[in-house]
């Protein structure tokens, strides 16, 4: 990821802040105290954030980076941090050698997964109990046989147990019931398991529930400045800034329509701006007619009609001095105004992750 250079020649373009990045870790790490490993969570390309400078920004404080798969690890070993790599999803029957030959931490859900793996060599292993999330692990009530099998195997280092939770920001009662089932089983396993890790808290337990932080957390979202919660918005800074570029302006009269199904109808003659940006680069379509705003020349300018493939146009009538090239933002500042991805994500009826992670490979990436 290169400085940010002048940027005139580029249509839409992320800016990305390693040093909030920076500033969110150490938050995460005055939330959950000394002594508290952390995994940091850097899938689907550091969540949109360029995963090679991400990893060296975090490899500071960060015991074990976690991706969902080998082609996601391979990206994380380039990187050159020596860092530990977890694979936080299943591997197919056709990853298993690789996976095993690179040394990466792969998470398991049952003995026989384990045996699988072992075909290919000695390997670390993450078994995962399912305490609610209905996706991968094992049940509690079968965690203790599988465990016990696995530890019976040569070859294999049991490099942690975890859970996951899925409704940390929104159920406190039922997380209270997973973390209390999690941990009966860690107060039995501790004796058994010396050196073993036990881990639970992603970002919003991390925010909710830091008390049971155990030996390792897996923060992702709030790594990236944007919080599951939003009383903890201002605790932390949003890492990205996403423009784009004002290519073309118009004066619309009375009666004239806007994009595909002309679901906009000009009430009053207006100015509008067309943008270089559309839903192939990841700015959502389900925000058309919902409100949603961008900032040019630090003033709101709402969005006219349908987001299409390439292009949106917004109503520039309150900014006179608007101008080809102009920058349009459409995540982050502009003075004093601001468009938060929450807001964004809000209107598109999705969640900050898929905007993130959505973000579309013509957007280039810059360091600022």
């Amino acid at each position: 990821m290169p400085a940010l250079p002048a940027t005139d020649h580029l249509r839409t373009w992320v800016e990305i802040n390693l040093g909030a990045l920076v500033r969110n870790l150490a938050f995460v790490r005055k939330r959950i105290g000394p002594g508290v490993g952390i995994l940091a969570v850097v899938k689907a390309n550091a969540y949109g954030h360029g995963v090679a400078n991400v990893v060296k920004a975090l490899a500071h404080d960060t015991e074990v980076f976690g991706v969902a798969n080998i082609t996601e690890a391979a990206e994380v070993g380039a990187a050159g941090t020596g860092r530990a790599v977890m694979l936080l999803s299943p591997c197919l029957p056709a990853e298993r050698e690789t996976a095993v030959r690179c040394g990466y931490i792969v998470t398991v859900s049952t003995a026989a997964e384990v045996l699988c793996y072992l075909r290919h060599g000695s390997l670390s292993v993450n078994f995962k109990i399912d305490t609610g999330m209905g996706r991968a692990g094992c049940g509690p009530e079968m965690a203790l046989e599988e465990l016990r099998l696995i530890l019976e195997m040569d070859g294999v280092s049991l490099h942690s147990i975890s859970t996951h939770l899925p409704s940390a920001d929104e159920d406190d009662i039922f997380t209270c019931e997973q973390l209390h089932a999690f941990e009966t089983l860690l107060a039995d396993w501790r004796r058994l398991l010396c050196g073993t890790k036990f881990h639970v808290l992603n970002s919003a337990g991390i925010l909710t529930f830091p008390s049971h932080s155990l030996d390792l957390v897996r923060p992702g979202l709030i790594l990236y400045g944007v919080s599951p919660l939003p009383e903890y918005s201002t605790e932390i800074e949003p890492v990205l800034t996403w423009k784009s570029r004002v290519i073309l302006l118009r004066d619309l009269p009375t009666g004239a329509s806007v994009s595909y199904g002309r679901s906009f109808i000009a009430k009053n003659p207006i100015r509008t701006a067309l943008v270089a940006v559309g839903y192939a680069d990841g700015f959502p379509r389900q925000v058309s007619g919902r409100g949603a705003c961008v900032l040019v020349r630090g003033v709101r300018c709402p969005l006219l009609g349908r987001v299409t493939m390439d292009q949106i146009v917004v109503d520039v009538s309150r900014v006179p001095d608007a101008a080809l090239g102009d920058e349009a933002t459409l995540i982050g500042s502009d003075g004093s105004a601001k468009i938060d991805i929450s807001e964004l994500a809000h209107q598109a009826d999705t969640i900050p992750w898929e905007i993130l992670t959505g973000i579309g490979r013509r957007v280039e990436h810059f360091q600022t």
